[in-house]
Formats: C-alpha cells, structure tokens, sequence
C-alpha cells in the first residue's frame, strides 16, 4: 500500500502542483482546503504526514496543530509563507515536526516529507538503550523514567534516542539537527523547543544539560 499523504491548504494551485508531485512519486495524497476538513480526515483515516498552511479559513492551522496532537502522532510539516521565527517556533512548540516557508521547491518539499516519513516509521532499535533511570521502549512509544511512562510523540522520541546513544556526551547543534531532522543550518530553534519539550515530560531526574553555543548534552 503507498504511503497516504494529507496536503492542507486553500490554494486550489498549489494543492494541485504538490499533489501532482506527490502521486509522481507514489504517494496516495488527500487534499483539504480548510482547517475543518484537516481534522476531519484526520479523525477518519491513518496518514504517513501532513502537509499545513497556517492561514486557513475557518479554523487556522495553529488550531490545527493542537488539535491534532490531541488524538494522533501524525507527522506535521508546516508550509507557510510566514517565515518569522516567532512563528517557527510557536508551530513547532504546539506539535508540528517541521516548517517550510514558500515558496518553496519541489525537491526540498519532497525531501522534507521523506524525512518526516521515516523518523516516523523507521526510529531504529531501542533496546537495551538505557541512561541512569531513563530506558526507551523498544516500540518507539514512550520512556521509562525510573519506571514511570513518558509518552513520547516520534520526534521527541528520535530527538531522545540520540542523547540515549551518547551516553553523557555533548552532542552539537549539528549532529543533533543531522541526525533527527536531516540538516544542520540555521535551525537551532527545532532544538530549543523540543529539548524544552523533553525536560517537561521527563522531569527533573532527567537533566539535558545545555552548553550555550556548543550542544546539548544528557547528564547520567
């Protein structure tokens, strides 16, 4: 079965050109023209990733995003024509896994949707990947802080997996946005927020220690 594909915008242009591009490549796609309708499908059927514009009438793709996140782990990439980091951040904060800006181009939208399709279906083996009272699940789920479960979405998840890995080491900016989002530049921000994600769910038995301008690394 090919992967499905939801695309979520209200530009009947667009929808068309990354649809079009998608099936070339042997996605099965679905299109929705408004926030309603994203959540709709959403609700109704399993898709590999997402595809969102922000501005959507009705409800926006913010709301969207939050939505979403209540009930389903679905790779979210924001595309959307504002750029501000205020917004990046935001976005990636209320659950979305990625952000590009339009306009874009074909070979980097397909490029981030093959991204988001394997960190989701393909996190790699976990077991035996233990830190100090951290253990991951070797399903890709969740953790285990000192026997208690953290549902983890699969970012998160493929985020903490590489400081699992390092085992205390300081892990650079680079190597991290390499290893999880597939690219290092100009993106510390990704970080930022899911590092801050991380430390709320994991508590503080579990410390991510940052070093301004260098990394981050996991204390054990």
């Amino acid at each position: 079965m090919p992967e499905r594909v939801l695309v979520v915008d209200d530009d009947p242009n667009l929808l068309r050109l990354v649809e079009a591009n998608l099936r070339a490549r042997g996605y099965a796609v679905d299109t929705a023209a408004s926030g309603e309708a994203a959540l709709e499908r959403l609700r109704m059927a399993g898709y590999a990733c997402v595809l969102l514009d922000l501005m959507l009438p009705g409800v926006d793709g913010m709301t969207v995003i939050r939505e979403a996140r209540g009930f389903c782990d679905v790779p979210i990439v924001v595309m959307s024509a504002l750029g501000e980091e205020e917004r990046k951040v935001e976005a990636l904060d209320l659950g979305a896994d990625d952000y590009l800006v339009k306009p874009f181009g074909v070979a980097e939208l397909l490029a981030r949707v093959r991204a988001a399709i394997r960190r989701y279906g393909v996190l790699g083996p976990a077991e035996g990947l233990r830190a100090g009272v951290l253990e991951l699940d070797p399903g890709g789920g969740y953790a285990l802080v000192a026997g208690r479960r953290v549902r983890l979405t699969p970012m998160e998840y493929a985020l903490l997996r590489q400081f699992v890995l390092a085992r205390g080491r300081t892990l650079t900016h680079e190597e991290l946005l390499d290893a999880v989002w597939g690219r290092g530049a100009g993106e510390d921000h990704y970080l930022h927020v899911y590092v801050g994600r991380l430390r709320r769910k994991l508590g503080p038995s579990v410390a991510i220690e940052s070093l301004p301008g260098v990394g981050y690394r996991l204390d054990v």
